[in-house]
């Protein structure tokens, strides 16, 4: 997967992944949907106090995808926007506990794999925006 997503990048891209993160996906989507669109530095200082489990994983993976940007591509720091933010289910933990009158409730314990993008934005085109 990452092979193909470097290859698809463009020269002002850059991306990381966090697999196999213990949390299940439709909890990490709340949060992915809070920083999309917002420029790196207000993203993470926005998932830094923002009072959900999900944000510490998904801030690390969008500062992995910083300063990939920044010491890989060269790209400025200041003008770095998360593009593309999704988040792709993982494996799933399964068990069983033992219940009354010779039942079992089924356990499921999911987990997910958390995708960045980010972009660097000229400054000519967030003076127009």
């Amino acid at each position: 997967m990452a092979l193909k997503l470097a290859s698809k990048l463009e020269s002002n891209q850059a991306f990381a992944v966090g697999k196999h993160v213990g949390i299940s996906p439709q909890k990490a989507r709340l949060v992915a949907d809070l920083v999309r669109g917002k420029k790196a530095t207000e993203a993470l200082t926005l998932l830094r106090f923002t009072s959900k489990v999900a944000a510490e994983p998904i801030g690390k993976v969008i500062a992995s995808a910083v300063a990939n940007a920044t010491e890989n591509k060269q790209l400025n720091l200041n003008d770095l926007v998360v593009t593309e933010i999704w988040i792709d289910g993982g494996a799933v933990r399964q068990w069983r506990r033992f219940a009354a009158r010779g039942r079992f409730r089924p356990l499921q314990r999911k987990s997910c794999h958390i995708n960045v993008i980010v972009s660097e934005i000229e400054q000519e085109e967030t003076a127009t925006a």
